[in-house]
């Protein structure tokens, strides 16, 4: 699994200026060479030598792949419209880039204690520009072993750079299993065989935030602020990432505690149309991201050593733990005519780890 690992950059006032330059120049590149491929409607037999750009040739190379990239997901949409009918047929424009950036295959930079080195244009030489690059150990941790391509991004005028590496699974000697159930209410529920549970995160406090953000756009809407809106919208979906890390973090960091081989997931597709909800908490359903939580959960446990299953949901919510028979739950309160009582979410994980995986096989078979 590759992992992204973002790292903020110092640079200097002539380096951040050379930076800027460099973003602007490589997404000029970009544009005007798909806007050459749609003219011709084909690839063209573009390479760093007949390509003009103030950059070295490595970066025209990776800017070639990135046009072709967007030119073959532009045909790929005209080709689908086109299978419409024609009322329904819509235009497809050609994708531009716009945001800051620039990217440099793993070859061609070079990160060495806290400086970033990478190759640049001054004057009309490629030269090595070096960045001081601040890093935390947890960072450092993880820039380990082979580096894959680099991305420099400027958001708000911070620079960050953003390396890919290749995730390798560390070795395990635990032997237990775990049921993670994903929810609103409580964004992660674990339970392990020995049937000791945690719950993580407050889907309370998440759905005052998401409903505060959703109040201040909507008054943004009628002022007609787009920009503000997409500021507000990128400040919401921040934070719900950084939740989604920290949630992630706690649940791996239980499992290891617990000498745990195995985290046991519910299969994701469709989760929108089984999830437990209210009508009053479908829009914070079809807004938070369980897709994104149960991949934070992955890597973070292929990182240390812990192997990730997933398996159909159905039922596990409605399934006594103790002797099958199936009840639905009254709000979070479970209660079985054998005399067994849980909470719904602690009993959807306890049943998670006996389900039926997603190919087939089960805990319990």
């Amino acid at each position: 699994m590759q992992i992204t690992v973002k790292i903020k950059l110092q640079p200097k006032k002539e380096q951040s200026k050379l930076l800027k330059a460099v973003m602007s120049e490589y997404i000029r590149l970009v544009n005007q060479i798909v806007s050459d491929f749609v003219s011709a409607n084909a690839h063209l037999k573009y390479s760093s030598k007949n390509v003009a750009a103030n950059l070295p040739s490595a970066v025209k190379n990776q800017a070639i792949r990135d046009a072709k990239s967007i030119f073959a997901k532009f045909k790929k949409a005209v080709k689908a419209s086109a299978k419409l009918k024609p009322e329904e047929q819509k235009e497809i424009k050609v994708p531009t880039l716009k945001k800051p950036v620039v990217i440099w295959n793993n070859q061609n930079y070079s990160l060495k204690g806290n400086v970033l080195s990478f190759p640049v244009i001054m004057g009309s030489k490629s030269q090595r520009l070096e960045i001081e690059a601040i890093l935390t150990n947890y960072q450092q941790e993880r820039l380990i072993g082979k580096l894959g391509s680099l991305r420099i991004t400027q958001k708000s005028g911070k620079y960050i750079a953003q390396i890919a590496v290749e995730a390798t699974e560390q070795p395990n000697k635990a032997d237990k299993i775990m049921g993670v159930d994903l929810g609103l209410k409580v964004p992660a529920v674990v339970a392990t065989e020995s049937g000791k549970t945690k719950f993580f995160g407050n889907g309370i406090q998440n759905k005052f935030i998401k409903r505060k953000h959703r109040s201040v756009r909507r008054k943004l809407g009628k002022l007609k602020k787009l920009a503000a809106i997409r500021k507000r919208h990128d400040k919401e979906q921040r934070w719900m990432k950084d939740q989604d890390h920290k949630i992630s973090r706690q649940v791996v960091n239980f499992a290891k505690e617990n000498n745990v081989a195995i985290i046991r997931l519910e299969q994701l597709s469709g989760i929108r149309q089984t999830a437990r909800t209210s009508r009053k908490n479908e829009k914070n359903l079809h807004t938070w991201s369980f897709y994104r939580l149960a991949q934070y959960i992955e890597y973070k446990s292929l990182l240390a050593g812990i192997k990730v299953e997933y398996v159909n949901p159905k039922y596990t919510s409605q399934k006594c733990s103790v002797c099958g028979e199936l009840n639905k739950a009254n709000d979070r309160k479970y209660k079985c005519g054998c005399g067994y009582k849980t909470h719904r979410d602690r009993l959807g994980a306890i049943n998670i780890i006996s389900a039926t995986m997603i190919d087939g096989n089960s805990l319990s078979a």
